[in-house]
């Protein structure tokens, strides 16, 4: 059945005509102050008999007159039917300046998200979910930036395995110098740089330069860089969520939530 269709039967379901649909979203655009959810009996009947695509203002209104989520509504167009596709960006990205919301993870971008460069994102989560760090939601509620760490950064394989969800604190941002018991203990850093994002530990070499540090199993080389004009930190990491892939059954992931101390 096609969405044009399963609107029709929802409507008639709720016992519902046209004229009725009509006059509920005429007092949607008063409440609102906007003409632009109006469904007129002719296009509502478009819409559900000719497969005209209602805009993002009718789909709205048609999901508060119906009783219905927008993310019902919208998956019957084919829109937020959730997939992988948005999780695998090659490079670091850092997710920023978001809302609290009941739910902890990004499940659609704005379409405006290069999944080919690393790129700073502002106000650019289109939806939240359940899935897959719902555990955030339990970490103490500060005012925290997202990480992404792309597909190709393996800087701190096989701690952080690339594609993980990072919650960072941008209010820590010294770099501590330990020493510590073991590497789960030392405190993980998102960095910016000129053109990229890094996600590593951290070391003093002096007031002015720190160097990135890998981990060892990684296979890559620290990297020294000058404070400010090189690098700048964006903060402590102080949640990872990631997809665990199983080196015996390859085709089966498991979704867990690891917080990391602060």
């Amino acid at each position: 059945m096609i969405a044009g269709e399963r609107l029709r039967a929802l409507r008639e379901k709720l016992g519902f005509t046209l004229k009725d649909v009509e006059e509920a979203s005429w007092r949607l655009v008063r409440d609102r102050n906007n003409p632009r959810y109006s469904l007129p009996q002719s296009g509502l009947s478009h819409i559900e008999s000719k497969g005209i695509i209602p805009n993002i203002y009718k789909l709205e209104a048609l999901g508060v007159i119906y009783g219905r989520a927008m993310s019902e509504l919208l998956e019957w167009y084919g829109v937020g039917q959730h997939s992988d596709c948005a999780a695998k960006a090659p490079k670091t990205n850092l997710l920023t300046a978001l809302e609290e919301q009941s739910c902890s993870l990004p499940l659609r971008l704005d379409p405006l998200f290069d999944k080919t460069k690393t790129s700073y994102i502002r106000r650019m989560i289109q939806e939240w979910g359940i899935r897959p760090i719902a555990a955030l939601a339990s970490l103490p509620q500060r005012e925290f930036t997202y990480g992404y760490v792309g597909t190709e950064d393996y800087t701190l394989y096989p701690l952080i395995l690339p594609g993980s969800f990072l919650q960072i604190d941008p209010k820590l941002t010294d770099i501590e110098t330990g020493p510590w018991a073991s590497d789960f203990e030392r405190p993980i850093y998102f960095l910016e740089t000129r053109d990229s994002y890094i996600c590593g530990w951290c070391a003093l070499v002096s007031s002015k330069e720190i160097q990135v540090q890998p981990h060892a199993l990684s296979g890559l080389p620290a990297r020294n860089y000058r404070l400010p004009n090189e690098i700048e930190i964006v903060g402590r990491v102080v949640g990872i969520a990631m997809k665990l892939r199983s080196a015996m059954r390859d085709l089966e992931q498991e979704t867990v939530a690891i917080p990391v101390q602060t």
